[in-house]
């Protein structure tokens, strides 16, 4: 199977604008991601709105392509620029373009995922940690979680605790069931992607602000793989500099 890598790359971001340019210990964020990732997949490009970010992959030796404005999400750019990249791929790896801790393992653990041919979509999920803050994790909404079937495909995604335990008080949760975390991380068989971006907006997807519902509640199913490595995404200044400290524990500093 080919795999075609896409990292979509706003310039505009409400709470960090110019995300994609912003130094990381040396290189811009949108670089960082790139060369953690690039040996994973047949092939690889940046899809952005921008000509700024375009002239910065280029010059880092990367494969950019300039889309249009006027996406409603990260799913909708990656099609697009399928479109201009114009080859054939058996899937497509959507691949957030702010988190540059994002591992190899992770790709790979999608990529396998379509060993099944009946794999129509894939994303990741993350065990919660048992002995983790429940106020900081379970009642986040800014953290959506995935429930699963006995297939590992996913039955709902929601930014409230799912599934509710009955009977316990909400400190002895996550000792008493395996909650999971969604990583933002998909691929697509490359007629799904086609298809889903034809969708309009779903009533599920537009109460919870999650895209994927939409896919969902259109009857398409979505294979979830375990991932035990946290990834770290940068949404704002400050999160920025919350990587940098994170770059400099690598072996290379």
């Amino acid at each position: 199977m080919k795999f075609l890598g896409i990292i979509p790359a706003r310039y505009a971001s409400t709470r960090f604008p110019g995300k994609p340019l912003a130094d990381l210990c040396g290189k811009p964020v949108i670089q960082r991601v790139y060369e953690q990732v690039q040996a994973s997949v047949d092939e690889l490009t940046v899809a952005t709105d921008d000509e700024r970010i375009v002239a910065a992959v280029q010059d880092f030796g990367g494969h950019a392509v300039l889309t249009r404005q006027v996406h409603h999400s990260g799913t909708d750019r990656c099609y697009e620029a399928c479109l201009i990249v114009n080859k054939p791929f058996d899937v497509i790896i959507n691949i957030q373009g702010d988190e540059p801790f994002i591992q190899p393992e992770q790709i790979e653990l999608l990529k396998n995922c379509f060993s099944d041919t009946d794999t129509q979509i894939a994303t990741l999920a993350k065990p919660f940690d048992r002995n983790g803050d429940v106020e900081k994790t379970l009642l986040n909404p800014n953290t959506p979680k995935v429930i699963l079937n006995n297939n590992n495909e996913a039955m709902y995604f929601s930014r409230s605790i799912i599934p509710y335990i009955r009977g316990k008080e909400h400190d002895r949760w996550l000792k008493t069931h395996t909650f999971y975390k969604h990583i933002g991380l998909y691929a697509f068989r490359s007629d799904i992607l086609r298809e889903i971006t034809a969708l309009p907006p779903s009533s599920l997807e537009m109460a919870e602000s999650l895209e994927q519902l939409r896919w969902l509640q259109n009857g398409y199913r979505i294979k979830v793989a375990i991932t035990q490595q946290e990834t770290i995404g940068i949404d704002t200044p400050e999160d920025l500099e919350k990587a940098k400290l994170q770059f400099f524990r690598l072996p290379e500093y």
